[in-house]
């Protein structure tokens, strides 16, 4: 049977495995790590289990919403609730100014965000020039050279922080905002560009959840996964990844084991898929150099906070150390429902998030004092006089977020190119098209939909491959 490595456990890889065990291949899994799932993970307060990495998923794509549904988990599915977040500027809450991810579409509702010099700037945004850009750009840097400092600093940092945890004038515009990007690079008003940007809202959520948390997404595909026959290994080192005759030999740790495959899927980290594909695919070292941002998440469950805002977003220099906080009882209903049967009325659940880019120091605490230090900062913030926390659990992400730096999307592009000429060796993962979960699950696609088409579906699963891609490529055109 032919046979294929998938390199990384996280969500992408084992997407893609679950795309590669259909197709009829024989699959096994790779993760260094002692767990599966990579940056979905959960924690436990008492009988309450919570998200401590992604808690949503983009619903108006279709690979989040396809899978919970093959899983089984359409019945879980949730929608947040209409509350709003707030931001936090100046040491006083304000209400979120529409934009789109940052960009300002309505600048009279910044009146109560900017100086009065700052506001007088923005005005002038769609009348003066704006030249075509001749190739990507940091996007803080150029809405800050079309709208002023103050609107990347106190709209643009904390929604693109909240994120990417990262700098938004290092940030690539191509990466994160393609489709404004595209239309930005013509020449013309950024407003007006963001303006027609904007998709209205016809009711439909923009995001999905799942009662438990999506992390349950992790442990219904590893079920799956083994259902349907995958080797999963957990605690393994891909140390090295060679050609040979056949194939593809990888070289494994612990031990001095290795492993022989007709194709390989490096859904790893940007560092470690780069070091194992130096030597196979030029761009190899440049992928491996994506830099990552380290962050923490701080789980609070608090009785005395009042709020019906769905969270806060905090740019730099407000706080210390804590970039945003989610209110998660009052952006979801199931939380709170099962926070008030556990605790009794008057409880919440927040979620702070700690650390951005170029502030590794910041986390090199141990637990108890970044955990002592975020709630005294947090107990600063307007509502927090009195709260009482009931319990406090910390999760690190080292190395957790790529940093999409100007000119990532040609050095994604190019690397394509150069698998084209690589049968049976694809890549998959965050580190590509996007951070979140759809667009993790569509890179995991893409990378099975070229194993399949360098090496065949299995024999035996033939006819059910081409429905399954009849059935995709249906499902695309709708």
């Amino acid at each position: 049977m032919t046979s294929v490595a998938v390199v990384g456990g996280g969500i992408s890889g084992l997407a893609a495995a679950r795309r590669l065990l259909l197709a009829g291949l024989d699959v096994t899994v790779l993760e260094q790590g002692p767990r599966w799932g990579g940056k979905l993970d959960r924690t436990l307060v008492e009988d309450l289990a919570l998200d401590t990495g992604a808690e949503s998923v983009l619903a108006r794509r279709p690979e989040a919403l396809a899978l919970i549904e093959d899983l089984g988990l359409a019945g879980e599915r949730v929608h947040p609730t209409a509350a709003k977040p707030q931001l936090l500027v100046g040491g006083r809450l304000h209400a979120m100014p529409p934009s789109l991810q940052g960009v300002p579409v309505d600048l009279d509702a910044l009146a109560d965000l900017l100086s009065p010099a700052a506001l007088a700037f923005a005005r002038t945004e769609p009348d003066r020039p704006g030249p075509p850009l001749a190739g990507d750009v940091g996007v803080g840097a150029h809405v800050e050279e079309r709208f002023g400092a103050e609107v990347t600093d106190r709209l643009l940092e904390p929604l693109l922080g909240g994120v990417y945890a990262g700098r938004s004038r290092d940030l690539s515009f191509a990466a994160v905002m393609p489709d404004l990007f595209a239309r930005a690079r013509t020449g013309g008003s950024l407003l007006g560009h963001a303006r027609s940007a904007l998709r209205p809202s016809p009711g439909s959520p923009v995001f999905a959840g799942l009662v438990g948390g999506v992390s349950s997404l992790v442990r219904a595909l590893v079920a799956d996964l083994a259902g349907r026959g995958a080797d999963l290994r957990t605690g393994t080192v891909v140390r090295g990844l060679s050609r040979v005759d056949r194939g593809w030999r990888l070289e494994l740790v612990p031990g001095a084991a290795t492993l022989d495959v007709d194709g390989v899927v490096l859904a790893a980290p940007a560092g470690p898929s780069g070091r194992l594909a130096v030597g196979l695919l030029a761009g190899a070292e440049a992928l491996a150099a994506v830099p990552y941002a380290s962050v923490a998440v701080v789980t609070l469950v608090v009785r005395g906070l009042d709020t019906e805002r769905s969270g806060l977003l905090i740019p730099p220099g407000e706080l210390p150390t804590v970039k945003a906080l989610t209110h998660s009882s009052v952006k979801w209903a199931w939380v709170r429902e099962q926070a008030e049967r556990t605790w009794g009325p008057g409880v919440a659940v927040v979620r702070a998030s700690v650390g951005r880019a170029g502030e590794a120091e910041v986390l090199q605490l141990p637990d108890e004092p970044l955990l002592d230090r975020t709630v005294a900062e947090v107990g600063t913030l307007p509502g927090w006089h009195g709260v009482q926390v009931l319990h406090r659990r910390l999760t690190r992400w080292g190395g957790a977020l790529p940093q999409y730096r100007v000119g990532h999307r040609d050095l994604v592009a190019d690397l394509r190119t150069q698998l084209a000429a690589v049968p049976g060796l694809a890549l998959a993962g965050a580190a590509l098209d996007g951070v979140g979960i759809a667009a993790c699950l569509a890179s995991a696609d893409t990378a099975a939909t070229k194993i399949i088409g360098d090496l065949g579906p299995g024999d035996h699963d033939r006819d059910r491959h081409d429905l399954s891609t009849a059935a995709r490529r249906q499902e695309s055109q709708r």
